[in-house]
């Protein structure tokens, strides 16, 4: 099984194989499911541990909420993709920031199984970035509503970046603060270094077959259209030299943990698949023309956590838009041992960094008992 996402897997994973993804019987994991479902049972009294299907946007939106205390400040999760839910991966980091945050995982209109409570078709027409916009929002307000939260923390990573990025700059009053995770700011730009980055480790390595194959999209992507075709050929080998994970030229630990989820059934791990077919097409050509260079003042803290070698959304262009904007709060945080997969490449790090520079800006943080 692979979940695909078209910032950080549209290459190869991208097949014919996916497109025809069905409730394929996963029973033989069944056993291990059971584990990891008893640990990560929450059963503190105070805490809270629940999912269910909101309307959002018109549709309903599955979340997924857990937290060792309601009193603890709480983090909405953007995922990436579009349609790579973070629900059937997060067991494999999510613990340890629980006892700290209640932590939302929503999957996205077109995604995991919000994609499995209706027929996609009946919004096919809706799959526009300012849409998953106002949904973020929705959701946000039902969340402050439901579980009694003046604001929220924004937290968003890959493609969900652009998302959470325009929720914050149009309702800053929902939100404490913004964590940019594989922050996108400029896709043609990230394009350009990935790219770079991909034909300078192989003709480092002398990699014939990788070289050949890049140039013959050089250069890239220059001022020709950036098709699904180019994309391919240049994800493909930025990935292969530690694009996205660092240090590795796969990335099977991502791409097989909803085998092992006990959040998902077997319906919703191929609607992961399904999810993201469905949606690619119709939100490529808007997503190619991202660009928040211009956007010069944040109205509340912002925080990116960038991988030092991301050659995903290259956190390059990240960090010069952070030097630049104006902001309440700004702060950068560099992950040394990560690429593009930040929450599982370096989840120690990542929680406390949560822990200094985030809950310190709650109301709920600013008492911490602990």
């Amino acid at each position: 099984m692979k979940t695909l996402s078209l910032l950080f897997a549209l290459s190869l994973f991208l097949s014919p194989v996916a497109q025809a993804a069905e409730c394929k019987d996963t029973s033989k994991y069944a056993d291990a499911r059971l584990v990891i479902q008893d640990l990560g049972r929450i059963l503190n009294p105070d805490g809270v541990q629940e999912a269910y299907a909101v309307k959002a946007g018109g549709i309903e939106q599955w979340i997924n909420v857990r937290g060792q205390d309601k009193a603890n400040p709480m983090i909405l999760f953007v995922h990436g993709g579009p349609a790579s839910p973070l629900i059937p991966g997060m067991w494999q980091f999510q613990r340890p920031i629980e006892e700290y945050f209640t932590v939302v995982n929503w999957d996205q209109r077109g995604a995991g199984k919000t994609y499995t409570q209706q027929d996609p078709n009946g919004y096919a027409d809706t799959l526009r970035i300012e849409r998953y916009v106002d949904d973020a929002i929705e959701v946000a307000e039902h969340l402050r509503k439901r579980y009694g939260k003046r604001k929220l923390v924004l937290m968003s990573h890959s493609w969900g970046t652009i998302v959470g990025m325009r929720a914050a700059l149009k309702r800053p009053d929902l939100f404490y603060a913004y964590i940019g995770i594989g922050q996108v700011i400029n896709v043609r730009e990230n394009e350009r270094i990935s790219f770079e980055h991909g034909l300078r480790q192989a003709t480092a390595e002398g990699n014939l077959e990788a070289i050949k194959e890049m140039q013959a999209i050089a250069p890239y992507p220059g001022d020709q259209p950036i098709t699904r075709e180019r994309i391919i050929a240049a994800r493909k080998w930025a990935q292969h030299y530690g694009g996205l994970s660092a240090y590795r030229d796969s990335s099977l630990y991502y791409y097989r943990a909803p085998l092992l989820s006990p959040d998902y059934d077997d319906c919703d791990r191929a609607a992961v698949d399904q999810g993201n077919v469905f949606s690619l097409g119709r939100l490529l050509p808007e997503f190619l023309t991202v660009n928040m260079s211009d956007v010069r003042e944040f109205p509340i803290p912002v925080l990116m956590f960038m991988g030092r070698h991301d050659y995903t959304t290259p956190s390059e262009p990240t960090d010069a838009w952070l030097s630049r904007v104006k902001a309440p709060y700004k702060q950068g945080v560099w992950f040394e041992r990560s690429s593009h997969m930040v929450p599982w490449e370096e989840p120690g790090k990542l929680l406390t960094s949560l822990l200094t520079y985030v809950r310190p800006l709650t109301d709920e943080g600013a008492g911490d008992k602990r």
